[in-house]
C-alpha cells in the first residue's frame, strides 16, 4: 500500500489546495499501479512551522514562499 508522504511550510496551502494535492497525487499512484490501488494509496501532508525548514543554507518563511510563488525575487 503506498503512502506518500507531502511536507509543506505552515500556511502557504488553504484546505482546497492540499484536498487537490491528496486526490491528484492518488491519481498519480494509480496511473502506475492500476486502480485497484486507489482506495489503499494514503497521502499524508504535514505543515513544518514558518521558519523551520531550509534551503541553501536559509530557513524559509511562510512569507517567503508565497513571495517565491507569486513569482516574486526573495532576498
Amino acid at each position: 500500500m503506498p503512502l506518500i508522504e507531502v511536507h509543506v511550510i505552515e500556511n502557504v496551502f488553504n484546505a482546497e489546495q492540499k484536498r487537490q494535492m491528496i486526490s491528484k497525487l492518488t491519481d498519480a499512484m494509480v496511473s502506475i499501479e492500476g486502480e485497484a490501488m486507489r482506495g489503499v494509496t494514503w497521502v499524508k501532508i504535514s505543515e513544518v512551522a514558518s521558519g523551520e525548514w531550509g534551503i541553501g543554507g536559509q530557513a524559509l518563511t511562510t512569507e517567503a514562499v508565497k513571495e517565491l510563488a507569486s513569482g516574486r525575487k526573495v532576498a
